[in-house]
């Protein structure tokens, strides 16, 4: 079997973002890994709204099925498009940064052999900056403590999965990496294997300390699904963090600033704004939890998602 199936077995999918250095060798070895398997493939480019010539240098690659977003989405928004269009049925996602190694493809399909349907992998030697490893794994640890999805690195996303696992799942947000997660809650079987991890060569990273913050945000949501009927959290559970956090450190400050320094606090507002920003913390992050409700409510009584295709390619 080969390419040129009518139905693939495997779908490859790949979000890409800036990557003009990156996706022409990426694209080569994915190609090398699957044709090695002896079964049928596609693969998936998803352009997030690229500002240089990835664009370009994705629409001369074959085979390829390659789509284009209108802007930058986000990376879920990315893996979401990928998803529904995927004929396969295993799909393997990973990055388009060449940090994954395709030739780790085989060794996800033999796990998933085992009877699981979920692979995710592991890069037990991270190739990442010292900033990075300590956002990666303080993430990894907060995770574990709220979610426990039996999962070491949530945030690679060289995965594989079965076709099934996408049946009415719809990703918001940075909800790519808890995909296992929601997975496991629906009572799919997960595991996970080292893998490779390669240091970046070309392109600069697109993490930052903005996605650790909806990362986060996005975790309370997959613990929230967990524990409370499959209610989701968005949108202002951050902001409702933030200010409840204020409240709490200026209501700790006043009271050791009472009983070890003598501040008074009669007559004085600052006990009242602590009260506040902690009140108004609480009612962000409830207002957040309601207006995620409602937005993924009307994207789907629309039928459409919160993103739009420009077009699709298919080289």
């Amino acid at each position: 079997m080969n390419e040129t199936s009518n139905k693939p077995y495997i779908s490859v999918v790949v979000p890409v973002y800036n990557e003009e250095g990156n996706v022409r060798e990426l694209h080569r070895k994915i190609v090398e890994a699957c044709k090695a398997l002896g079964k049928s493939f596609e693969i998936i480019f998803i352009d997030d709204g690229s500002r240089d010539k990835t664009n370009e240098i994705c629409r001369t690659l074959s085979p390829l099925k390659f789509i284009v977003q209108r802007k930058n989405f986000g990376q879920t928004a990315a893996f979401d498009a990928g998803f529904k269009n995927a004929r396969g049925e295993i799909i393997i996602t990973m990055d388009g940064d060449l940090q994954n190694d395709p030739a780790d493809i085989p060794k996800l399909l033999e796990k998933m052999d085992e009877g699981y349907d979920v692979v995710s992998g592991w890069r037990v030697k991270r190739r990442d900056s010292l900033s990075k490893k300590i956002f990666s794994r303080t993430a990894n640890f907060l995770r574990k403590i709220l979610i426990d999805d039996g999962i070491h690195d949530s945030g690679c996303s060289l995965k594989a999965y079965r076709r099934e696992c996408f049946e009415g799942l719809d990703l918001f947000g940075e909800m790519h990496r808890f995909i296992p997660a929601l997975l496991k809650i629906q009572g799919f079987k997960v595991a996970e294997i080292p893998v490779k991890h390669h240091p970046r060569v070309h392109g600069v990273t697109k993490y930052n300390w903005k996605r650790g913050i909806k990362g986060f945000v996005d975790m309370i949501s997959v613990w929230f699904w967990k524990k409370y009927s499959n209610r989701p959290l968005h949108l202002f559970g951050g902001g409702g963090l933030l200010v409840f956090s204020l409240g709490a450190l200026l209501g700790i400050a006043l009271v050791i600033g009472r009983i070890f320094f003598g501040f008074m606090l009669a007559n004085r507002i600052w006990p009242l704004v602590a009260v506040f920003l902690l009140l108004m913390g609480i009612q962000l992050f409830v207002f957040g939890l309601l207006a995620d409700i409602m937005t993924k409510s009307y994207y789907k009584t629309q039928g459409r998602m919160n993103y739009r295709i420009k077009e699709i390619i298919e080289n």
